[in-house]
């Protein structure tokens, strides 16, 4: 398989398995219930905006940040695969990651409120936590230009999938039903946790200058 074609899998699996639109659904519509349509849509489109904003910044910027924090590569790799294996954990165990989904709290009911959690807690951290931002600065600092740009091009894909469950995923959770979500969810933790282990091997075969 093409070298190219093969980091846009990867990476797409992992942001999907982080993200997981079908377990985000339920969370969307929680936080968007009693609002009206255009609201819903408008609320939906502006949190993944905002999460696509935030994973572009730091796919550009991640090299610059490694250089002005004395990061190296290796480390990053090794710190974001445990951040990633973690949630993935969470997920496999079927609990939801305190790191990636908002507290009871975040819930208001205005319509003020329903615009903001566009923001914060559906833009970040439910979709643009520190799990992708970890996976997003991973895989666009290891092969330069062109997997930056296939790793922002990916989330912009799977942002607007996302955007269909979101919008659509009142439908789905009556298809799917509970079980079957759990079902899913747990599947997503077991790839995602595989990822999180494969990022902290490649930190340390870099770290240690081993063959792969």
């Amino acid at each position: 398989m093409d070298a190219t074609l093969t980091h846009a899998v990867t990476v797409f699996m992992a942001f999907f398995a982080i993200m997981n639109p079908l377990a985000g659904a339920p969370v969307f519509l929680s936080l968007t219930s009693g609002d009206d349509e255009q609201t819903t849509r408008s609320v939906a489109l502006r949190s993944l905006l905002v999460a696509f904003a935030i994973v572009a910044i730091f796919s550009v910027a991640g090299k610059v940040i490694f250089d002005v924090f004395g990061l190296t590569l290796p480390a990053f790799r090794i710190t974001g695969g445990i951040i990633v294996f973690f949630i993935g954990l969470h997920m496999l165990q079927g609990n939801q990651s305190s790191i990636e989904h908002p507290s009871e709290e975040d819930k208001q009911s205005s319509l003020d409120a329903a615009l903001s959690v566009a923001i914060s807690p559906l833009g970040t951290p439910l979709l643009a936590g520190p799990g992708t931002i970890a996976t997003a600065m991973t895989f666009s600092a290891g092969g330069g230009i062109a997997d930056m740009l296939v790793t922002i091009s990916v989330f912009a894909i799977l942002c607007l999938i996302t955007y269909f469950f979101f919008i659509f995923g009142g439908k789905l959770v009556g298809y799917l039903g509970s079980s079957a979500l759990g079902v899913v969810t747990r599947m997503m933790g077991l790839i995602l946790a595989a990822i999180g282990t494969q990022m902290v091997i490649d930190g340390l075969r870099g770290t240690f200058n081993l063959a792969g």
